[in-house]
């Protein structure tokens, strides 16, 4: 019988050793960032305070590799050289806690992915590629390629919204000629995972996807939902566990790399019960914006704030008004 996986333990992930199995994964600070997409102090805060709640590792959120990928013009991004700076003062701040930091590259969705050039592919691939390697000499302990949610690289590893007849068809090498150059730009010990949709559109393909990106030579996947409007979400499992979590397990006894499952995990309970699946990482995402000190609360055992799934995220919208982070301070003002 495998050994009970504690969220205490460590997890090696390449070169990186993380020092829980907690996960702050990727969340875009929208208005926070200008046109221009360079960090600001309030990112570097934000980001100081998860490291300093305990996290075992944080993936920063999507950051775009060409101004024209982004989803809103508030995003960060690391297509210039002017942006590396900023972005570095992100690193010190988290490294300055005992925090690794990965960087999530992203681009958003193309209109036609059939009508593109060759010479259009080659020139995102090769933002990534620019991107991934701004982000190493930033400082950043590895790099997650985003290829779920419907963005560009999902959409390329998707069966039904990629019916490309050339090289690119399926995918795949689009993002092995990706981790190629931005290996070549790095280290050994810089780490280069993915986001990866489970069901690209079924299972069976997210699963390919995964042992596919381990042969790459890809350190860790994490994963999420692929393209809206064209999953099919059957995986086995505990059906009170979300199709990503079942997924992500389903995945995880594929591969011999790292898989992180996210959706839904609130509470202690809620990551203890995911690491049951035999994933080796849970992303605590809304509840650690409730609390930036979550991980540190739970793994002492103490009470710790919690999302309450608002339909629309009003932490989003204002901190101030999120009723988790009124619960959380109602209670500790009482104490």
């Amino acid at each position: 019988m495998a050994p009970v996986k504690k969220l205490s333990d460590p997890v090696r992930i390449g070169s990186v050793q993380t020092r829980n199995r907690i996960c702050i994964p990727p969340m875009v600070l929208y208005g926070h960032a200008g046109e221009d997409g360079t960090v600001t102090d309030a990112h570097v805060e934000h980001y100081r305070a998860l490291a300093e709640g305990g996290a075992g590792l944080i993936i920063q959120e999507a950051t775009c590799v060409a101004p024209g990928g982004r989803l809103r013009q508030d995003q960060l991004g690391a297509w210039s050289e002017d942006q590396v700076p900023g972005l570095r003062r992100i690193v010190e701040a988290v490294h300055g806690a005992g925090c690794p930091i990965f960087l999530q590259i992203q681009h958003n969705r193309v209109e036609d992915l059939e009508a593109m050039r060759l010479g259009e592919i080659e020139g995102l691939r090769d933002a990534f590629i620019d991107a991934g390697i701004r982000a190493f000499r930033a400082g950043y302990d590895g790099v997650e390629l985003h290829g779920c949610h419907s963005y560009l690289l999902c959409q390329f590893l998707n069966r039904r919204t990629n019916r490309r007849k050339d090289r690119y068809a399926g995918g795949l090498l689009l993002v092995q000629e990706i981790y190629d150059g931005i290996r070549a730009g790095t280290s050994m010990d810089f780490v280069i995972g993915i986001r990866l949709g489970a069901f690209e559109p079924a299972l069976s393909d997210g699963i390919a996807h995964a042992k596919a990106l381990e042969a790459m030579g890809l350190q860790f996947l994490d994963i999420s939902y692929g393209f809206a409007g064209e999953m099919d979400l059957t995986a086995p499992g505990d059906p009170k566990l979300s199709p990503a979590i079942r997924g992500a397990a389903a995945i995880q006894k594929t591969v011999g790399i790292p898989v992180f499952a996210v959706e839904g995990i609130r509470t202690r309970a809620d990551a203890e019960n995911v690491l049951t699946t035999g994933v080796e990482i849970t992303d605590v995402g809304r509840s650690a914006l409730v609390d930036p000190n979550w991980p540190e609360k739970v793994l002492r055992g103490e009470p710790a704030g919690a999302c309450m799934g608002c339909r629309t995220c009003q932490w989003r919208i204002d901190p101030a008004r999120c009723p988790g982070r009124i619960r959380l301070r109602n209670k500790e003002e009482k104490q």
